[in-house]
This record gives C-alpha cells, structure tokens and sequence, in this order.
C-alpha cells in the first residue's frame, strides 16, 4: 500500500510540474508583441507591348530594408518570402521602378501578385549622318576629287589577284564559314554514328579526283 501511494504522490507531482511549466510559457507567449506573419509571396511581373500583356524576364525583386531577394524567371514568374506591412521593389533596366505593400490583414499565408512595370525607354528616329551637309558639296568634293596615277596604280594593287589570294589566305573565317564548317563536321559525325566511319582510301571517287591531281601537276614543288 505504501508503495503505491508514493507512487501516486510522484504522479500527481509531476503533474503539476508539468502544469507549471505550461502556464508560464503561455505567460511569457503573452508577454511578447505579436510579430508579423510569414507570407509566401508569389506572383507575375507583366508589361504592356503593343496592348498586350508580355511577362518581364529577370526582374529583380527585393523586400525593402531587408537583406532578402530574388529574380523573376523568363516567364516573369516570382517567389519570396515576406512578411505583413513589408515593402516589395520591382525593378529591371528599362522599367520604372515599381513597390507593392504587402497587406497586414491576409487571411492565409500565402499571396498572389500580378505585378505590371512600365517602360522607361525613350525610343529615338533614326538619324542619318552624311560627310556633306548636303548634295551640293558631295558634286563639289566629286569634281575635286584627286585621280590622278598615282591613286589608279595604289587601286589596282591593292585589286590584284595576287593581293586578294594573300587576303584570302590570312584572313580568319568569318562567323558565317565557322558556323558553315561546324555544321559540317557536325553532319558528317551524325551520318556515320553508331558505327565505324567510312574511310576515303576505298572511296573510288577520291582516287581519281587525287589520280585527276596528280596528272595535272598540282603535286609538282613549287619554285
């Protein structure tokens, strides 16, 4: 009997602890101010071209006064996490800069935004300019214009065949011929994938276009 009424006297004992530490936490969670709440802010940046609405790519998104960020993605879409009564700047190069205030009396915790940015860029006309303030002076700087010998022998150097073969041979592809010689290769990797490439010394048409070449002399050392 004894040993069940001390055990009963430790049950009721904890108990109470527990009781205890229960009323002072609810005590000190009283005694805090209320912070707020956590929302998850998501949301699209839009603009307006041509009266339809096109998303903003790579927008920066910032919570004002916080260390906190991101970017929209390529399709505008966004998401951040913010707080109630926290400020949003939305910002990108060539849009004037927008903030939205998030709401303090959101009833979930999650927030949806179409953000819209407008354009900052002032679009010039196009604008020619010429050597000569007009037609007039081009027909006088064309008559006085010095072709004597001298230039017409400078011209026809600088014409020659033998000047455009050593043009030809130092100057670099340009971005077209790479981008022509890569397709190439490319395409000739695809024809023979998955198995062994075919080899040219069986090929009949390399032999008589090398047989073509070497009867015409083209192996012969130059002097």
């Amino acid at each position: 009997m004894l040993n069940i009424f001390s055990r009963l006297s430790v049950f009721f004992s904890l108990i109470c602890l527990i009781g205890l530490m229960g009323s002072s936490s609810t005590l000190t969670a009283q005694d805090k101010p209320d912070e707020p709440r956590v929302i998850q802010f998501s949301g699209q940046v839009l603009t307006e071209i041509d009266e339809e609405l096109t998303p903003v790519p790579y927008v920066n998104i910032a919570v004002k006064g916080t260390s906190r960020g991101t970017f929209s993605d390529f399709d505008g879409f966004f998401s951040i996490v913010a707080r109630e009564g926290e400020t949003v700047v939305f910002s990108a190069i060539g849009y004037d800069q927008a903030e939205y205030l998030v709401p303090s009396d959101l009833w979930s915790d999650r927030y949806n935004l179409f953000q819209m940015l407008t354009r900052d860029t002032l679009v010039l006309p196009e604008t020619v300019i010429y050597p000569w303030p007009s037609r007039k002076y081009f027909d006088i700087e064309f008559l006085a214009l010095d072709v004597s010998d001298e230039l017409q022998r400078r011209a026809a150097e600088n014409l020659s065949e033998e000047a455009l073969a050593r043009l030809r041979e130092d100057m670099p592809a340009d971005g077209r011929e790479a981008t022509s010689l890569y397709f190439r290769q490319q395409s000739q990797a695809m024809y023979s994938q998955g198995q062994f490439r075919p080899m040219q010394v069986l090929n009949p048409m390399a032999w008589k276009e090398f047989i073509d070449a070497w009867r015409d002399g083209k192996f012969r050392r130059q002097n």
